[in-house]
């Protein structure tokens, strides 16, 4: 395990989340070789290492082998099982269930594009199957874990935009497969609480980044980092007027754990850092001056047709994290340490 990794790890165990109500409970986390549900496996996994927990875990994932590999360590713990299916098929779980953090998710922008198709299919099905199992179960609780996309082109005029103030998805774009399928999730999720009275709490990310991510992630933030290591020129395909709210993995994983117990059910949250908040050029900017220490430069390469490369549409949005401080959850990590982290993470795996 990393060192920098294993220290946000350890990090959040010593937070200020309410532990006790995970101690002695069943978790269900899907998309566990992913970003966030990996991490949230490590997480829990160190609870019970630090603080025995006793806390069991089902990773759900589609694919053994890749579980292995990014999970290799933690597999060898007697609490985590793994069950490998895919969720937009029937699951059966044989465990009582306290707890659901449902993370899987189409997240390349290639995928988006060229299947579109199976990209509603994983976000409308799949969540459907997990909302039936957490009915079925009578879990405590159920996070469903958003996307800021899900706001599409917000005004403009907005000094900040919060969890009401959804914007325009153009349908005839294909790459909205990811942003309304995320929508309609979301609503799929407050009918299961109005109708079944399932427990359930959806979180917006902003795009997350930092110690953790996964060799194959190839979004905007894992290629600038990769410039850094590289000693390489950051090229943009963009103009990089688009408005990025970022947020660090550390302080978006005590942020999912913190909605777990505390979110109102049917509620959206922002999971952000909002002064992380700058325009993708600008961070371009940041990283080539300030990460790098001037070793690298922004050069911009921009095609004829961008979005045909699956790039989002252009967005001004600056996201308020305002409704989640108020549950006591403030970010700690700011862009400039979360790059630093992230690179320093990056060449201990390269080692």
């Amino acid at each position: 395990m990393h060192s920098i990794l294993e220290e946000d790890l350890e990090l959040i165990i010593k937070s200020d989340i309410a532990w006790e109500n995970y101690r002695n409970k069943t978790i269900l986390i899907t998309g566990a070789t992913g970003l966030i549900g990996s991490l949230l496996v490590k997480t829990f996994v160190r609870f019970n290492r630090i603080s025995q927990g006793n806390v069991l875990i089902i990773a759900v994932v589609r694919n053994g082998e890749k579980a292995k590999r990014i999970l290799g360590e933690e597999l060898r713990e007697a609490e985590v099982k793994v069950y490998v299916g895919d969720i937009t098929e029937d699951i059966y779980i044989e465990e009582d269930i306290d707890y659901i953090f449902h993370t899987a998710s189409v997240t390349a922008s290639k995928t988006m594009v060229e299947n579109p198709v199976e990209t509603i299919e994983v976000s409308y099905q799949g969540t459907n199957n997990i909302l039936k199992l957490a009915r079925q179960k009578g879990v405590k609780g159920m996070v469903y874990v958003s996307s800021m996309e899900a706001y599409g082109i917000s005004n403009p005029e907005l000094e900040f935009v919060e969890e009401k103030d959804l914007g325009y998805i153009d349908l005839a774009n294909v790459r909205s497969s990811y942003s309304e399928g995320k929508r309609i999730c979301e609503c799929l999720c407050t009918a299961y609480m109005s109708e079944y009275q399932v427990p359930v709490i959806i979180a917006r990310l902003a795009q997350t980044f930092g110690a953790g991510i996964l060799e194959t992630d190839n979004r905007v933030y894992a290629q600038f980092a990769k410039s850094v290591i590289d000693e390489k020129d950051i090229i943009l395909h963009t103009d990089g007027l688009s408005e990025g709210n970022y947020c660090y993995t550390r302080d978006v994983i005590r942020g999912l754990l913190i909605l777990g117990y505390l979110g109102e059910s049917g509620q959206a949250y922002n999971v952000v850092n909002s002064e992380s908040h700058m325009q993708i050029r600008a961070m371009a900017q940041l990283v080539a001056e300030k990460v790098s220490d001037g070793k690298i430069k922004v050069i911009y390469d921009i095609p004829d047709n961008p979005l045909k490369y699956g790039y989002a549409p252009p967005v001004k949005m600056h996201l308020s994290s305002r409704k989640i401080n108020a549950l006591g959850w403030k970010a700690e990590v700011g862009l400039e340490e979360a790059y630093k982290r992230m690179i320093a993470d990056m060449k201990e795996g390269i080692q």
